[in-house]
């Protein structure tokens, strides 16, 4: 570990400031190192899942393994089932049967009942308003009563009393939603709560440390007629209300966000109107203290669709695997991003990752520069790992 990584986690160990307020790295002369030298780990092979995977979910359970969950896979957008990698053996083993195989859904922690899976597209392109539960102790899937809404490409984030949010995407009729419901553990149900102010999809929704919930961008409508949006909202699970704060400082949809240690939110990538033509490597922090956003270095790589694939480690670095052929790292002691080394042949748009054991992090899936879903997998592993 870099010398000015001990002295930032040792000043957290004993009280001090926080990550964004440690001293950026810097040599004898005063100056940064280059990025080359800059230790971040590699990314490596990590062996083939049973099917082809994108739009898929990966779901770190409490023993450590990974529940994958749907996805698009092989020739008319077909939906997958369900596997699950073990880090201790390094391999795929196929899972309980879904009780409805689908992609572009949501699948969310809930303590002590398993994963909520919820939403999305069945085989046949149909809006989903079905949920069902997996239990790691059984190895089972079972139905839920069904959502408030059917619902694709929403955005999920478990509360801190346990209760899921769910909020936004695409329903019948690829009707733009506003709307949002939560699932109570206690009672099994979903139940509506406040609307956003704007209908979206493709945006990314954060958790904050004071319990409220971040949602970040996105858009509306299709072709000609699509808006993207700067603005935000913070849903308040106090009174189950949506309300405006600060704007991006680029409007953008296809991007991911990720909570950093010490409180502020990394938003990156994404694309304007053109979709893959216009694809960005602009990165913006949203301080909730302010409640205002502000631009940060540039990616190695330009990514998109990559929402859900940027991990928290815990040394408080973020690796993000997906939206493009190679991973990268931000270190928020010093304010920027660093290339991964290793393979970068990562499928990139719409693949899945999920946190390991000792900070590795697996990734799933995916497509990019060949046409259609990928089986392959990767594992990152930090240095000295």
């Amino acid at each position: 570990m870099s010398t000015h990584r001990v002295v930032c986690l040792l000043a957290l160990a004993v009280g001090g400031s926080a990550l964004s307020s440690c001293t950026p790295a810097i040599d004898a002369e005063g100056q940064r190192p280059p990025v080359s030298d800059v230790p971040t780990g590699t990314v490596a092979p990590a062996g083939s899942m049973a099917v082809p995977r994108s739009a898929h979910t990966a779901t770190t359970l409490p023993d450590g393994r990974v529940l994958i969950a749907g996805g698009m896979t092989g020739g008319g957008g077909s939906a997958a089932g369900a596997e699950l990698f073990d880090p201790r053996t390094g391999e795929f083993q196929i899972a309980g049967r879904m009780v409805t195989p689908r992609y572009s859904h949501s699948a969310t922690v809930v303590p002590g009942l398993g994963v909520l899976i919820a939403g999305g597209y069945d085989g046949r392109g149909t809006y989903l308003q079905s949920a069902e539960l997996y239990d790691p102790a059984t190895g089972t899937f079972r139905a839920l009563p069904a959502m408030t809404t059917a619902r694709a490409g929403h955005a999920a984030v478990p509360l801190a009393d346990g209760r899921v949010l769910l909020v936004g995407g695409v329903g019948t009729g690829w009707t733009f939603l506003a709307s949002a419901e939560l699932f109570d553990p206690a009672t099994g149900a979903f139940s509506p709560t406040g609307g956003m102010a704007v209908a979206r999809e493709s945006h990314v929704a954060v958790r904050l440390l004071d319990g409220r919930v971040l949602v970040v961008g996105g858009h509306r409508g299709r072709q000609q007629a699509i808006e993207l949006f700067t603005s935000t909202e913070i849903y308040d699970p106090a009174v189950g209300r949506f309300a405006p704060t600060g704007a991006m400082q680029v409007r953008r949809h296809k991007h991911d966000a990720v909570l950093l240690q010490d409180g502020r939110v990394l938003v990156t990538g994404g694309s304007d109107e053109r979709d893959s033509r216009g694809v960005y490597s602009s990165t913006e922090i949203f301080d909730p203290v302010a409640g205002v956003f502000r631009a940060q270095a540039s990616l190695q790589v330009p990514r998109y669709k990559h929402a859900a694939s940027s991990v928290l480690l815990p040394d408080g670095r973020v690796l993000i695997g997906g939206g493009a052929g190679a991973a990268e790292l931000y270190d928020p002691a010093m304010s920027r991003f660093l290339p991964v080394f290793g393979s970068d042949d990562l499928a990139g748009q719409f693949s899945a990752t999920a946190l390991l054991p000792g900070g590795r992090v697996l990734i799933t899936g995916g497509y990019g520069v060949n046409p259609g879903a990928t089986r392959n997998a990767w594992i990152y592993t930090p240095e000295g790992g």
